[in-house]
């Protein structure tokens, strides 16, 4: 399970034709423990800079994070 850090995150609210039905969304750069950074999908909670976060599911080879509770 991936688990990282949010580096810097936006709200998208004019999506591209594909995701035009999931606006607005979230997406975020999240600097994993490893010490890569990927562009990720959140799902649920709005996340901030600085928060945790934990790989919760893989639709279509995007990657959705939620806010790591405790």
């Amino acid at each position: 399970m991936k688990q990282g850090t949010v580096y810097t995150e936006t709200v998208v609210y004019s999506a591209p034709e594909q995701f035009v039905h999931d606006a607005p969304y979230q997406v975020a750069i999240v600097t994993l423990d490893e010490g890569r950074r990927v562009t990720v999908r959140i799902a649920g909670d709005r996340v901030r800079i600085g928060d945790r976060v934990v790989q919760a599911e893989d639709r279509g080879g995007i990657p959705f994070f939620t806010k790591r509770t405790a």
